[in-house]
């Protein structure tokens, strides 16, 4: 059976939103200071977007320890705990955005600096971004500079080599999966 590279599969989603958070709260706290209708559905569309990074980045970070086992004699012990260490502090980052963002949206209408709260949330999603950025460019790291990836490479078909016979074979009568 193929080995599934789950890690790479979901850490692009947070790194995504990380991206993204910090317009998407943007737009929803000048709504939120502006008043009017639908203004605390945009907050809360923001705060679901930003459990959505919590959670995913929690995956991600749960599947790359899953997979450091198979890396670490590849690239080395100190940069994987980079990248983890990185990744830990981007999820308790998130994890803090979210917890300000859910306060404010559950304050709103009832007390007036809970916009105040929502103005902290909103910039701290720039932190998040910047941790998600840390935490990237530590997994580049791994995978560009130090192949990784190679830890999943498949040995090379031997007519790609130029083996033995050094001619195409049918891929259905080597596939074994």
């Amino acid at each position: 059976m193929e080995t599934v590279l789950f890690h790479p599969k979901v850490v692009h989603l947070p790194i995504a939103l990380g991206l993204l958070m910090p317009l998407v709260a943007g737009w929803a706290v000048v709504a939120l200071l502006r008043g009017g209708v639908g203004a605390a559905r945009q907050w809360w569309l923001a705060v679901v977007l930003q459990a959505v990074l919590v959670g995913s980045a929690m995956v991600s970070m749960k599947t790359g320890e899953h997979e450091e086992e198979r890396v670490e004699d590849l690239v080395g012990e100190s940069a994987i705990h980079e990248h983890e260490e990185a990744a830990e502090g981007f999820v308790w980052g998130a994890g803090a955005v979210l917890a300000l963002m859910v306060t404010a949206g559950a304050l709103h209408g009832r007390a007036r600096w809970s916009e105040t709260i929502a103005g902290l949330a909103t910039i701290g999603t720039f932190a998040v971004l910047f941790l998600g950025y840390r935490t990237g460019a530590a997994g580049g790291h791994l995978v560009y500079d130090l192949n990784a990836g190679a830890a999943y490479a498949k040995p090379a078909h031997p007519a790609a080599q130029g083996g033995e016979h050094g001619h195409d074979h049918d891929e259905h009568e080597h596939d074994d999966d």
